[in-house]
Parts: C-alpha cells; sequence; structure tokens
C-alpha cells in the first residue's frame, strides 16, 4: 500500500504549523517546527520573511495538503474518499471527515493505542488488531457503528501493549468511541460528527479545491 515515505517534519514544515505527525515527538523541544519555523529548501527562510496575501487557490491548495499529511493519505486514495463523500446526503465536508476518522488506523490512534497515526497505522498492518474478532491488518479499513476493535489476544503479551495498557486509565477518547481497557480497545458508538473532529481543518476550502 502506497505511502509517504520521507521526513515528516518537513511537512510540518512546509505546512507552517503542527500536525503532530511524530507523536510525543511534536510535544518536545525537539520539533522541527520550534526549532526552524520556515519552510524547508534553501529558499525556505527567505521566502519565511517575505509577506504576501495567499490566492484563493493557495489556501484551498495547502488545506487540502493539510489534511492528507494528518491522516497520512496519498492523492489517489484521498481524492477517491472525497468522491465517495460526494455521493452521500449531507455536507461534503463533514462526510469527507468522517470517512477519514472511521479507518481503522486513525480508530487505533484516537483510542490511545499508538502516539500517532503512522505508529497507529504500522501496528495495524502488522496484525495486532482484530475487529469483531477478525484479524484485519488493512490501515484503510472503514469502520461501521457497533464494530469493536482490540488487541489480538497474541500481541497483549508483547511489552509495548503491556505498557499501553498502563497509559489508558488516563486517556480520554473521542466521542464516537468508547474505551475497553480489559479488552485494549473500544466500539464505534456512532458515525463521527464534526463537533468530535478536534483538528484545525477547514474542511470548506477542501471542497472548494475539488470543485474548481
Amino acid at each position: 500500500m502506497a505511502r509517504y515515505l520521507g521526513p515528516a517534519c518537513k511537512l510540518c514544515r512546509r505546512q507552517g504549523q503542527k500536525l503532530f505527525l511524530k507523536g510525543e515527538r511534536c510535544y518536545s523541544p525537539k520539533c522541527a517546527l520550534e526549532r526552524r519555523d520556515y519552510p524547508p529548501g534553501e529558499r525556505g527562510q527567505a521566502s519565511h520573511f517575505r509577506r504576501r496575501r495567499p490566492s484563493d487557490y493557495e489556501r484551498q491548495l495547502r488545506e487540502k495538503q493539510k489534511v492528507r499529511r494528518i491522516y497520512g493519505i496519498l492523492e489517489r486514495q484521498f481524492r477517491r474518499y472525497f468522491r465517495e463523500a460526494e455521493r452521500q446526503s449531507g455536507l461534503t465536508g463533514e462526510n469527507l471527515l468522517s470517512l477519514l476518522e472511521r479507518r481503522l488506523d486513525n480508530a487505533v490512534y484516537r483510542l490511545g493505542l499508538a502516539d500517532s497515526r503512522a505508529q497507529a497505522r504500522q501496528l495495524v498492518q502488522h496484525g495486532h488488531f482484530t475487529v469483531n474478532g477478525r484479524r484485519v491488518n488493512i490501515p484503510s479499513y472503514l469502520l461501521k457503528v457497533g464494530d469493536v476493535v482490540a488487541v489480538r489476544e497474541q500481541s497483549r503479551k508483547l511489552d509495548y501493549f503491556k505498557n499501553r495498557a498502563e497509559m489508558l486509565d488516563s486517556q480520554r477518547v473521542v466521542g464516537w468511541l468508547s474505551l475497553d481497557l480489559g479488552a485494549l480497545g473500544g466500539r464505534v458508538l456512532s458515525l463521527p460528527r464534526r463537533e468530535d473532529i478536534d483538528l484545525p481543518i477547514d474542511e470548506h476550502l477542501v471542497v472548494e479545491f475539488y470543485s474548481r
């Protein structure tokens, strides 16, 4: 499955804001954006000081790129999500975010079983999780209301998940999920709503970009 393999910190610097792609590192002084708050590249620092008003197209493009980078999705797959959101009833932008939130790797991250979506994706690919008792290793697997996500019995013996279990006592999860400490997982209570998604995203700009 295709995914971005380049430096994650450069994406945050290119975006000009933290996208929290590397878990705890993003909250520490080691964060690249804390040390170099200008775009990467030879002309990055010079362009940082050139103030100009971005065009509508640039604002739309940057917002679309930001959403893609947050969820770790390449353009072709992201465009498919958008087309699916268009076919659904309701607001296209909110439908799009709901689809992205329901990805299995995102749910694992939201449940606190990984420090970042990239780490959650890797854990899913390695087969550490089940959905409704069945092993699933597809990060893009779309969850439905009532689905139960859990760590496999064999995987619970690993030191990583033992340490995670101790951390989950203080973990707060989003409203559309419930946390099950015993099973190291959770249940999908409802479809994600816009108020459940605590990300600095203007989905209307993404819709405008694809509606040009």
